[in-house]
């Protein structure tokens, strides 16, 4: 029989062809795209890949609002921009026509059930609207790319998942009809007022903004308190009062007096022995997080470095919500052969001496995958990036098994005159797993020995004036947290959430704010649609999702309900138009005058603005007209000055970095001022003063860096020579 086994990529579609074959896969091409066909006793296998969704969501009646006649269309018809899936789906068409039994082999999750379910459709029925029954239709399901797992995803095939392909069309229908309707409903809403502008609203959409607004405006509305707190220090350790924050002067300066030349008495001293457990495996939102927090690396990209690893079968699939590591993984084998590794050769000897194979797991489950785990394939030819991650992701893994780490914690309180003072801390007595996870060190203070009854003379007592402080920012890491603890969106999703927001100008930086204009759409939604804004209204349709993948819910009772709710919010936009113009108007003006950093030489203004690729840099108002652009910092607040460079006659600007002293730099690159900068060591400059932008930036990316230990290189970039070339080429 033949049969046609699909993958979502090429680079997954080689690894099936060289697992599944009973000998080397034969390849053959269709304009430029490549097949495999292998043997597989009696069976003849064809083995293609799409390139992601090869059929898009089109509407085809009048652009109305609101409008909800769509249905499923090749992508290169309805996007220029995807003309290339063209050449993908004539080739699958072509080799499909040759088959009577279709395997989809896509990711194991609800987007790759739809990618391949949409091609099988539209191969044995010529039209992906249609309904295919799933007698020849099957489903492989794994977890990672390797011989092994493929192979038993192939000889343990899975039926065709219909409930899942409801699940995610469903999701695709409703957040398209939300999507463009209400989007368009914004912008009809701007252009009522004569400007013109891309907007977006989308059902995860609102409810972010919303959260980081309401951030924004507490940030904005916050007034600082003055407060005093009075500090004993003993034996060079800083004890404080049960009453740490005292908001009178005149309350803490009666504190202070009473304590200034008293005694201190030692009351109490604890001491209690704890364990440290190991962290818990990845799942994709802490592998973001963690990786945000080490190296700085955005959450899109981690995914995307997390992908390409998959592919190429050295992690498992990291589109997963699980902490779990189930023994069905066969963890000892994976174990003993990261032992085979130089770089975790150690460590993971370890474990395997002392037959530690049962992990540490964490509370999370997913159950479509387990946790991000190694395959146990040795890396070759990795990028940096890559490097980083797959490391950060083979050190939690092994950390898992590894001992609990072991702490003396202290608590010892004293009393000067009538106040009570304590202080606490720990110190790690048993490494454990910590040497198994370098990028993580628990937070120590050290305690002296203290005896009760004891009484000491303190080294000195002060009284700090001190002020509160606003809100702490959200980073993009953060809030992918944030999101996932208020099941807001998807795993997957999330950081493209995010993302949209930035190229939307509603929100800008690193730790996040909200421009002007992203606080006017939400306030104009708040006031006239705050339906769309609502958390608990978006969470219920992800439960709806997860109802029709179960059979409990059917596809269009959900649809039916989207559909009810986009009427009424659209006739809510059409009701307050004027007013949600007028707001969203003054908004983008009061954004746009924020965003000004000085005069451009061709008369507009030089504006700071956002790359598709998410970078910061300052361009000017006249674009296209006017091609000037500067280079500024990144991961930075750049703020104008008012000044211009004497010399280059440029705008002089003033950038704020988290931990660095503020700076000023003129934008001209060329400029005199800047002449010697190149021969500047920046990287032992600390303060970065008058660095320029690309140089500045490379301070920050060196100092991060020097924050975590290093580590090895694999040394598998280069095959190692052997002995006996070693001695011809000495010429022994």
């Amino acid at each position: 029989m033949n049969k046609l086994i699909l993958a979502e990529k090429p680079s997954v579609a080689v690894r099936v062809a060289m697992s599944l074959g009973d000998s080397r896969p034969h390849t053959e091409t269709i304009n430029g795209v490549r097949y495999f066909i292998v043997q597989k006793g009696e069976d003849t296998l064809f083995i293609t890949a799409a390139a992601g969704h090869l059929f898009t969501l089109t509407q085809t009646g009048p652009s109305k609002i609101p409008t909800f006649d769509i249905e499923w269309a090749p992508s290169y018809k309805v996007n220029k921009g995807a003309y290339f899936t063209k050449k993908y789906l004539d080739a699958i068409e072509s080799v499909g026509q040759k088959c009577s039994f279709f395997i989809n082999a896509c990711d194991y999750d609800l987007e790759g059930t739809v990618i391949g379910t949409n091609i099988i459709k539209h191969i044995i029925n010529k039209n992906v609207n249609s309904e295919i029954s799933g007698s020849n239709v099957m489903r492989m399901r794994f977890s990672t790319t390797t011989n092994v797992d493929l192979l038993n995803a192939y000889e343990n095939l899975n039926s065709y998942d219909s409930q899942n392909f409801d699940a995610g069309e469903t999701r695709h229908r409703v957040d398209w009809m939300w999507g463009i309707n209400l989007s368009r409903a914004l912008m009809r809403a701007l252009s009522s007022r004569g400007i013109h502008k891309t907007l977006s609203i989308g059902r995860v959409q609102g409810p972010a903004l919303g959260i980081l607004s309401r951030k924004e405006i507490d940030i904005k509305n916050f007034v600082s308190k003055p407060y005093w707190k009075v500090v004993a220090t003993v034996r060079g350790i800083n004890f404080e009062p049960k009453e740490n924050e005292i908001y009178e002067k005149s309350a803490a300066e009666k504190a202070f007096d009473n304590v200034n030349s008293g005694i201190a008495e030692v009351k109490k001293v604890e001491r209690l022995e704890k364990s440290g457990r190991p962290f818990p495996p990845f799942d994709l939102t802490s592998l973001q997080v963690e990786a945000s927090r080490v190296f700085r690396i955005d959450p899109s990209r981690t995914l995307a470095i997390a992908q390409s690893l998959y592919e190429k079968s050295y992690i498992s699939y990291p589109r997963t919500s699980s902490q779990k590591l189930p023994q069905t993984l066969n963890l000892p084998r994976i174990i003993t052969s990261l032992s085979r590794s130089d770089d975790y050769a150690e460590r993971a000897s370890i474990l395997v001496k002392g037959s530690r194979f049962r992990p540490a797991e964490g509370i999370k489950d997913d159950e479509a995958h387990p946790a991000v785990y190694p395959t146990g394939e040795i890396p070759k030819n990795l990028s940096e990036e890559e490097r980083r991650i797959y490391d950060l992701i083979t050190s939690r893994f092994l950390a898992c098994f590894a001992e609990y780490s072991k702490s003396e914690y202290r608590h010892v309180m004293i009393t000067i005159g009538d106040s009570e003072y304590s202080v606490s801390g720990s110190r790690t007595t048993y490494r454990g797993w910590l040497d198994f996870y370098r990028y993580y060190e628990p937070k120590e203070a050290q305690i002296p020995d203290f005896n009760v009854g004891e009484k000491i003379k303190p080294d000195k007592i002060e009284l700090k004036s001190l002020k509160t402080l606003p809100p702490k920012r959200y980073t993009k890491a953060s809030l992918i947290s944030l999101l996932e603890d208020k099941d807001l969106g998807t795993k997957a999703t999330r950081a493209e959430v995010i993302d949209t927001l930035f190229r939307r100008d509603y929100i800008n930086g690193s730790s996040i704010s909200v421009t002007e204009f992203g606080l006017s759409v939400y306030e104009a939604l708040s006031s006239y649609c705050p339906d769309i804004l609502d958390e608990d209204l978006t969470r219920k349709l992800e439960k709806d999702m997860e109802k029709i993948q179960k059979g409990e819910a059917s596809k269009s009772e959900v649809i039916s309900e989207g559909k009810e709710f986009i009427t009424m919010i659209t006739g809510k936009f059409a009701k307050n138009e004027a007013d949600i113009g007028n707001a969203l108007m003054k908004g983008l003006k009061e954004s746009q005058n924020s965003d000004i950093m000085g005069q451009c030489k061709s008369g507009g203004n030089l504006i700071l603005r956002r790359s598709k690729t998410g970078k910061n840099f300052i361009g000017c108002s006249d674009w296209p007209k006017c091609t000037i652009t500067y280079s500024v910092p990144q991961s930075a607040k750049i703020v104008s000055t008012g000044k211009t460079c004497k010399l280059c006659n440029t705008p002089i600007i003033k950038v704020f970095r988290k931990g660095k002293r503020p700076f000023e730099m003129d934008l001209d690159p060329n400029c005199e001022t800047k002449k010697d900068w190149a021969n500047r060591k920046s990287e032992q400059d600390s303060t970065a003063e008058s660095k320029p932008a690309l140089q500045a930036e490379a301070v920050q990316v060196t100092k991060r860096s020097a924050a975590v230990k290093p580590i090895k290189k694999p040394k598998t970039s280069k095959p190692k020579e052997s002995k006996k070339a070693a001695e011809k080429k000495k010429g022994r």
